[in-house]
């Protein structure tokens, strides 16, 4: 952000080769464009990935929509508006019974791993490139501004208790119209008497009586007793010093490493090397070290501060559970200007049945919301990808308000509107105006910043010093990809 220029260094690579599918298991039918990231700041990666972009360590990728298998829409939940569905809130309470009462849990895992990013799609051959070396040529610093968050209000009152509150006036016969026509003789209720009830709506009336005499009682008002409890006051609930278990979330920045992450790298390793094994059945040879640094500890994002910032900064964190002092899950995430990015999440087998997924997903979001409270801006939730054609990956839309990206406009989309379109084809434009295009299509290629020969130059520049067949269709179908705007921003290596 503000202060010394940084700038975003990115190898191209195209998309023409299939891969392996890690959702349908097809050998050859995943197909995605790629780039290997040098170095990358953290706006130019929101920009990216607001226009469907994801990285795995340094590799960035965009799946092609219309030809790959399993069409990937980046998802996003407004943190700020999340309110815990009821099977969301079994997941906390079961982690709360546990480190209160010591007891683990039976039962399997949960199936919802958090998997956001691909280890099958890898970078090709790439260029050693120090940016120190950088000389800028003709360069003038171009705005960057960050996108305004839209208002949010916390919803206080939750659907399920407006629906209940009609049906319980729907079967309650004192809501009913008071006329009553006499029945004929012998057949019919005595008008003498009250109308009969059920002795369940009875009961709830008594209780709902004492309630409100309690609640009178300590001066408080029935619409604060009648809030859905917050997210944050189900995490709270586990906090205490007499319980069994000691639990607690740490946030550690891998890039650059600090200490805390140094000093856990191989416990936290050895939690990874055992989830592959168990829960994506990896041989033991496949999940090496050099595999998870480069997978989940290798990062192209510049660790940046800004005065209207997160007191943490911005840039790439593992948020480490821990459990009387060991390691039990590392959430990957990445801390961006509008959005707390969700990369992965491995956790120990021995606590699958805690749905470990889930609740990471859970402290996430708690953690976006604390860190709106610094900065404003920061109010979205990235899930990584929604996967509608692929069930199992159909979770991601139950932290909700959610939207989808739609692959053509590259504007958000609820997700409620987007599900009866993805029901009828994998494929879908998801904006439905007909008339709305990509604001940030292909303009000028010749705007592009690439770097070639250690300077940074327009394509215009380079494209006239340059020998050699022309690479003009390579760059614009980059440009098409990445957005004008990132492409006049971002320098594109050219050999």
């Amino acid at each position: 952000m503000a202060g010394s220029r940084s700038y975003s260094i990115v190898e191209y690579f195209g998309g023409d080769d299939g891969y392996r599918c890690g959702y349908c298991k097809n050998e050859k039918s995943n197909f995605s464009h790629g780039m290997w990231s040098h170095s990358m700041t953290v706006q130019d990666y929101q920009d990216l990935i607001d226009r469907g972009w994801r990285r795995s360590g340094q590799y960035v990728y965009k799946p092609t929509m219309k030809k790959t298998c399993c069409p990937q829409y980046t998802i996003r939940c407004h943190a700020q508006k999340f309110q815990p569905s009821k099977s969301q809130k079994k997941v906390m309470k079961k982690m709360n019974k546990f480190i209160t009462s010591g007891d683990l849990p039976k039962g399997s895992e949960d199936g919802e791993p958090m998997d956001s990013v691909s280890q099958d799609a890898g970078p090709r051959e790439t260029t050693k490139v120090c940016p120190s070396d950088l000389k800028c040529a003709a360069i003038t610093d171009l705005p960057q501004e960050v996108p305004k968050c839209p208002a949010v209000v916390e919803v206080r009152e939750s659907e399920d208790s407006t629906a209940t509150s009609s049906e319980s006036s729907q079967r309650n016969p004192l809501a009913l119209p008071n006329e009553r026509t006499a029945p004929k003789p012998g057949m019919g209720a005595d008008l003498s008497r009250p109308p009969c009830r059920k002795a369940k709506d009875v009961r709830k009336e008594r209780h709902l009586l004492k309630e409100k005499i309690r609640q009178q009682a300590d001066g408080v008002s029935a619409t604060k007793a009648n809030q859905p409890k917050s997210l944050e006051e189900f995490i709270n609930e586990s906090l205490g010093n007499n319980t069994p278990h000691r639990f607690e979330v740490r946030l550690v920045r891998s890039k650059p490493p600090c200490p805390q992450f140094k000093d856990s790298f191989d416990a936290s390793y050895q939690v990874y090397k055992l989830y592959q094994m168990a829960i994506h059945k990896d041989p033991p040879s496949k999940p090496s070290e050099s595999q998870f640094r480069r997978f989940l500890c290798d990062s192209p994002l510049e660790a940046e501060n800004s005065p209207d910032g997160p007191d943490v900064g911005y840039g790439s964190f593992h948020q480490q559970y821990w459990l009387d002092g060991q390691i039990v899950a590392v959430g990957v995430i990445d801390i961006l200007p509008t959005c707390v990015s969700s990369v992965y999440l491995y956790y120990h087998p021995d606590f699958a049945s805690l749905s470990l997924g889930s609740y990471s997903a859970l402290r996430e979001i708690s953690f976006t919301r604390q860190l709106q409270k610094q900065s404003p801006k920061l109010c979205f939730y990235y899930l990584g990808f929604y996967i509608h054609s692929c069930p199992k990956m159909r979770y991601k839309g139950q932290y909700r308000p959610a939207d989808l990206l739609c692959p053509e406009t590259y504007v958000w989309v609820p997700i409620e509107r987007c599900v009866a379109q993805l029901d009828n084809s994998r494929y879908a434009r998801l904006n439905q105006d007909p008339k709305a295009g990509d604001a940030r299509a292909l303009k000028d290629v010749g705007r592009a910043l690439v770097l070639y020969r250690r300077i940074a130059m327009p394509y215009a520049a380079y494209s006239r010093k340059r020998k050699g067949p022309s690479d003009e269709a390579a760059v614009q179908q980059y440009v098409s990809l990445v957005g004008q705007d990132c492409a006049e921003r971002i320098l594109l290596y050219r050999s």
